[in-house]
């Protein structure tokens, strides 16, 4: 039995053999365009775990003839970058390219990315990094302005079942593991094929045929890829809301069900659903802020698991409720309007008259104490009387 792990045996060298990434792979598309002219290019691959980062800067630094040197920011600091740097000058005077591979890139804080920043800038070192967050925020402005953003995606359950079989046949197992195994083990990986190609060794060494449940008692537990602090945090939040928005039961719910699993504080739930309850119902449902609120209350006197229902109970409400935008547009109007004229005088008949001058100066003039009272004058300022704000 081979010491070096399937996943690893069944990496692609080319990128022919890459399975997935259409966006970027293929005819016509960045990558291969990079390998035809032979100039590296900066690059910064954002995306889930086992979606082949590592895989697409191996092949390219291959296909490239360059020296590839692969580091990960999780266990390296400034002085191991410094000897790359002095490396890489080495490679530069035989005239050999240098491309620096860093995976989990976003664990570098900006001292240590700016240590390298100079020697990209100058062309001595060519970045390939490595994220599974948004570059956006953990990577230094001059540094990804002087790389291409490449977005990975999670693959899908046939192009998992594709990498499991180019596995199952290196392995020369394909009569031990039938159908149902195979497909089991891809809608258990999440679109992660290192995951998947992990179960499937640990499967092959527990049973001489891989069926579901042998795969089942490999892979154990599978534990969401939801980091409470990272973006699969805001994506599935934001699904979550937009599927309310929608009046899209199932989504809503199969998101709840999502954030509940992963360990989400429902407090953190019930909060955005409060908001969603005046910002997306609003006067179509007055009702909904205060259903939104006692589930708030609930969840915080009953605690878990038994929130869950009372989470359930009021996103199926407010999912299905009528949706009406009518003050949460007016507000941003409102807004808008007072940042543009933050000081215009109130109209002096809507002033506070609390001496005998200002009365005597017409503060407040004409105002009676008497229930849904209006006077025939404008109430917004004199400037902006005519502007119409709730629509």
């Amino acid at each position: 039995m081979s010491r070096v792990p399937l996943a690893e045996r069944v990496r692609p060298t080319k990128l022919s053999e890459v399975v997935g990434q259409s966006a970027i792979l293929g005819d016509g598309k960045i990558l291969n365009q990079i390998v035809a002219k032979g100039e590296p290019v900066n690059l910064i691959f954002w995306g889930p775990p086992g979606t082949g980062k590592t895989t697409l800067a191996r092949i390219i630094a291959n296909d490239l003839k360059a020296d590839f040197i692969e580091i990960s920011a999780v266990t390296s600091g400034k002085k191991d970058v410094e000897k790359i740097v002095e490396h890489a000058r080495q490679n530069w005077n035989l005239g050999q390219r240098t491309i620096l591979f860093v995976d989990e890139i976003h664990r570098f804080n900006k001292a240590q990315q700016d240590a390298f920043l100079p020697h990209v800038e100058s062309g001595l070192i060519t970045l390939i990094g490595a994220t599974t967050e948004n570059p956006s925020f953990e990577v230094i402005s001059p540094l990804l302005s002087r790389s291409r953003v490449l977005v990975i995606e999670s693959l899908s359950k046939n192009e998992i079942i594709e990498v499991i079989k180019r596995a199952i046949k290196l392995e020369k197992a394909t009569k031990r593991v039938n159908k149902a195994a195979i497909d089991y083990l891809a809608e258990l990986s999440g679109g992660d094929a290192r995951n998947a190609l992990n179960n499937l060794e640990l499967a092959l060494n527990l049973a001489d045929k891989i069926t579901p449940e042998v795969v089942k008692q490999a892979a154990q537990k599978v534990l969401p890829s939801y980091d409470k602090k990272g973006d699969m945090h805001y994506n599935v939040i934001s699904a979550f809301i937009k599927s309310m928005r929608a009046g899209e039961v199932d989504a809503a719910l199969y998101y709840l069900a999502r954030m509940m699993q992963a360990g989400e504080d429902p407090k953190f739930i019930a909060r955005r659903m409060v908001i969603f309850a005046s910002e997306d119902i609003g006067l179509a449902g007055n009702g909904a802020l205060g259903l939104a609120l006692d589930a708030f209350q609930a969840i915080e006197r009953i605690g878990m698991p038994e929130s869950s229902l009372i989470l359930a109970h009021v996103v199926t409400a407010l999912t299905k409720a009528k949706k009406s935008r009518q003050t949460t547009d007016a507000l941003y109007r409102a807004q808008k309007l007072a940042g543009a004229y933050p000081n215009l005088p109130v109209p002096i008949h809507l002033r506070n008259a609390p001496t005998k001058l200002m009365k005597d100066l017409g503060y407040g003039q004409g105002q009676k104490w008497e229930a849904g009272f209006k006077l025939d004058k404008n109430y917004l300022p004199n400037d902006i009387k005519d502007e119409k704000i709730f629509e």
